[in-house]
């Protein structure tokens, strides 16, 4: 006798694995200058740590489908969460740079799945009618992990050490690796894909170049550097060897199965969470580094001003998702949209008088934005998709959300340097004794150009103002994207009402 399932302790396990790799994606960024010191790695070699983990992911989150096909849910998720949950702890331990490195690769393999698989059993333990609260409760772990990794980040390791941001992992790992296996159902995989090895492996090369052009692009000068010039045509060829395999290929043998990109609900939805991590993602990595370099906030208060926008979405989310059913979904997109829209609106108009009140509610409202958008958006893209073609269907969504989040964070950090330089000579320019603001005393004596440290003082000042044009141009940018990309709500089908249907006798999980 089959027993009823026990979805609370499903999600709660669910999410322990979700919150546990979405933190990781940044929960170790503000720890890289104590590694430094303790593995004795120059900035550049430091940046490994980062790139390991983020590279290592991107190639291997595709192979989930495959992976669920070949050898079903429960032991993929144990082995990736087992898997990650050892690789954090080899993390901590390493007393070398090679050493973390080889382990951030681990993790990333390891971890890959675990988002997309959150996403797919979710959507499989429940019937269409509460499909919107569980992608309510998946997005709370992937939205907000990422903006509370850089607070906890920095509390664990001027608490104690930077060790404990990988072992922090460890219990979390063991706790949701236990309810994994005492709730999911062992259902064995229907084996009714091949594995591709052409198409992974083009894939996985094409996927693995753009992340390393888009991660370490700006270091390089971009093409001005023969190593962005390879990646660049790696890129391109192996893209163009996947196309065309995947559309000559039958679907049962390709490693993607090209009839997602028919599904036009999916493949509008693919597009708007490319929009969405491009966004937010972005954003998140401008806010910090403006309020630490221009307005001198240490990194505890940097935290504590950008961590309610993640508390608005995590509100948002809950909400919204009992509204899934009943609200139109394309109305809730638009005004998740908008309100998105408001918020850069707001932080286009910063200047270098900023309080702190400036700071957090503009981030607030963002994170309302993204909270109207991410559960009805998870939920339209896949509404009319086949439940066969959710594994490499959520893996694909994954996988496209985190290269929009890679290119809008290198797209803003280029722009935000290139921006600062053109502000500078721009003000620089402006600068002349025929400005009536010479003949004020006190701005004399303050940049008085005669001495080393007028001058110094003024070029320091048109520095930080420049800064701050760069930061807002990047900002109307976002703006910018996010506006534009509304119209394409038109393209997306609101799902069919149906009579709730038994979930029991389609689950996977006890």
């Amino acid at each position: 006798m089959i027993r009823p399932l026990n979805r609370p302790m499903i999600t709660l396990s669910i999410m322990l694995a979700t919150i546990m790799q979405t933190l990781d994606s940044t929960i170790a960024n503000v720890a890289l200058p104590h590694m430094q010191g303790t593995l004795s790695a120059s900035q550049d070699q430091i940046a490994w740590v980062l790139t390991a983990y983020i590279v290592a992911a991107a190639i291997a989150t595709p192979l989930t489908g495959w992976m669920v096909d070949r050898f079903g849910q429960k032991n993929v998720f144990l082995a990736s969460i087992a898997g990650f949950t050892v690789a954090s702890m080899l993390c901590g331990m390493s007393n070398t740079l090679a050493e973390i490195v080889a382990a951030r690769l681990l993790q990333g393999v390891f971890g890959a799945a675990l988002v997309p698989l959150s996403q797919l059993v979710l959507l499989d333990i429940n019937p269409k009618e509460k499909q919107g609260s569980a992608m309510a409760i998946w997005g709370v772990g992937v939205m907000v992990g990422p903006i509370l990794g850089p607070t906890l980040g920095g509390w664990l390791t001027e608490s104690y050490n930077w060790r404990w941001v990988f072992f922090i992992n460890v219990p979390i790992g063991l706790l949701a690796s236990y309810g994994m296996w005492k709730y999911i159902r062992p259902v064995p995989g229907p084996r009714r894909q091949r594995f591709d090895v052409f198409g992974f492996a083009t894939l996985s090369l094409g996927v693995g170049a753009l992340q390393l052009l888009l991660d370490r692009g700006q270091q390089n000068d971009w093409f001005s550097s023969t190593e962005t010039w390879t990646e660049a045509i790696a890129l391109v060829v192996m893209a163009t060897y996947f196309t065309a395999h995947t559309l000559l290929t039958p679907a049962d043998k390709s490693f993607v199965d090209f009839r997602l990109f028919k599904n036009q609900n999916f493949v509008t939805g693919v597009l708007f969470i490319f929009i969405v991590g491009l966004v937010l993602y972005a954003t998140r990595a401008l806010i910090p580094t403006m309020l630490e370099t221009l307005l001198d906030y240490p990194v505890a208060t940097t935290g504590l001003v950008t961590a309610p926008s993640g508390l608005g979405t995590m509100l948002t989310m809950l909400i919204v998702g009992r509204l899934i059913g009943k609200v139109d979904l394309r109305l809730m997109l638009f005004a998740g949209f908008a309100i998105t829209a408001l918020s850069l609106w707001q932080m286009a108009h910063y200047s270098l008088e900023l309080s702190q009140g400036d700071i957090i509610w503009p981030g607030v409202i963002q994170g309302i934005g993204m909270g109207l958008v991410f559960v009805p958006l998870s939920a339209a893209t896949f509404a009319t998709l086949s439940p066969e073609m959710r594994a490499q269907g959520t893996a694909l969504f994954s996988l496209v959300r985190n290269i929009g989040s890679s290119i809008g964070i290198s797209l803003v950090q280029t722009l935000l340097v290139r921006n600062t330089v053109i502000a500078h000579a721009s003000l620089t320019e402006r600068i002349t004794y025929a400005n009536p603001a010479w003949h004020n005393p006190a701005v004399g004596r303050a940049y008085d150009l005669s001495t080393l440290g007028g001058a110094a003082f003024l070029d320091g000042s048109v520095a930080r103002q420049a800064a701050m044009i760069a930061y807002i141009d990047d900002f109307w940018l976002m703006l910018f994207l996010t506006v534009g990309v509304m119209p394409l709500l038109l393209l997306i089908r609101p799902p069919r009402r149906q009579a709730p249907a038994d979930a029991d006798a389609h689950a996977v999980m006890e």
